[in-house]
């Protein structure tokens, strides 16, 4: 009994993504990639690193009920470079995760078939030893699956169709009623993975768009980041507190002395009313346009702002049903130090690591070169060139 005390009380609150498995996709094979709070994915250009971001956002989609389709744009592109077709002209991929939470380690894999038509022929959700979802395609004229599902009541499996174009694990609390053990172990396990994968944050910023000025919408940031200047406007009055905790970030980035972040009104008659740009207060009465800074110092003032804010501010997909104080926003930042000198892009990992430890936020980011983290208490390095086959 105390053992099991002891591993109850070590279990995480809130569930999260601690392993990505790349088993057949893409460039991958056979990868197992574990991930922390703060996950850096470090190696040469070409090792893959971009392929497992794309990998843990089509995951993403699928938990929050997308459809294969829209969860894989290119699913020819995620077919091992390798593999060959079978007799039956069909080639596919495999990916999978593991989630932690209250209910433990969960396991969910996937098996997509790519070409002739884009469909899920198998998928296996696993905890503690036992499969609580096992699917299989059995007729391929059909657009389903047959799905089995523990139930362990009179009826030890519960056996029935799913589509084959969705997560069956997102779809068993339609299916499941909750009467047994057995199945109300099997929908705890299917939210803790639901919720582990949702509220993904695919983060690029893209500079040249930055520095344009931007007419004011709905204040929530794009993933490139274009709309900066819009979401300044409406966050900089909300929280006063964490916006001053924001510019402090910006201040150890950019160069000069920066007082506040801000954006403006243009009002020189030049363009149409409702545009605003966001500029750098230094303090003595002089403002810099965002669009006089460098690419470095915009991607990291873009990255502080989005660690600072969250799912309210963000494009992403909350989890409505489930209490905030139990999700966690997962920010993927491809090319997390692209631009960035040694100097920003060690303050921007300790900001990453300070803001992942309190458990709100979670971080992985494909970065060229990790050495300059070598130290940076919370952060996990992950080398893609052994890790990739």
């Amino acid at each position: 009994m105390r053992d099991e005390q002891r591993v109850a009380e070590v279990r995480p609150d809130r569930p999260g993504v601690t392993e990505l498995r790349l088993s057949a996709f893409a460039g991958h094979r056979g990868a197992v990639l574990p991930l922390g709070p703060l996950t850096l994915l470090a190696g040469h250009s070409g090792s893959g690193k971009s392929t497992a971001l794309r990998a843990y956002e089509a995951l993403a989609r699928l938990g929050g009920g997308a459809r294969l389709g829209e969860a894989f744009r290119d699913p020819a592109g995620c077919v091992p470079e390798r593999a060959r077709p079978d007799a039956q002209r069909r080639r596919g991929f495999r990916i999978g995760c593991t989630t932690d939470g209250p209910e433990g380690p969960v396991r969910l894999d996937v098996a997509v078939q790519a070409e002739p038509e884009l469909r899920i022929v198998g998928e296996r959700l696993t905890a503690g030893g036992l499969t609580l979802l096992q699917t299989a395609l059995v007729d391929p004229s059909r657009p389903v699956v047959q799905a089995s599902w523990h139930t362990a009541g009179s009826t030890p499996v519960t056996r029935g169709p799913l589509p084959d174009d969705r997560l069956g694990t997102v779809l068993l609390p339609l299916r499941v009623a909750g009467r047994t053990d057995g199945q109300r172990r099997v929908l705890a396990a299917a939210e803790q993975t639901v919720v582990a994968l949702r509220s993904v944050f695919a983060c690029d910023p893209r500079p040249g768009r930055m520095r344009e000025a931007v007419p004011l919408g709905s204040g929530r940031l794009l993933p490139g980041c274009d709309n900066l200047a819009d979401v300044l406007w409406r966050t900089r009055t909300e929280c006063g507190r964490r916006h001053a905790q924001l510019v402090a970030a910006v201040r150890d980035g950019c160069a000069g002395p920066v007082a506040d972040l801000l954006a403006e009104p243009l009002r020189d008659g030049l363009v149409r009313d409702g545009l605003v740009r966001a500029v750098l207060d230094r303090g003595d009465g002089v403002r810099t346009a965002l669009g006089l800074l460098g690419d470095g110092e915009l991607r990291y003032l873009a990255l502080a702002l989005v660690l600072f804010t969250g799912p309210g501010v963000l494009e992403v997909d909350p989890v409505a049903e489930v209490p905030a104080a139990l999700q966690t926003l997962t920010v993927l930042a491809d090319g997390f130090d692209r631009s960035l000198d040694p100097r920003q892009a060690l303050e921007l990992v300790r900001l990453a690591a300070r803001m992942c430890g309190r458990g709100h936020i979670r971080l992985v980011g494909a970065v060229s070169d990790a050495s300059w983290a070598t130290g940076v208490p919370g952060a996990m390095v992950v080398h893609l060139n052994r890790e990739r086959s």
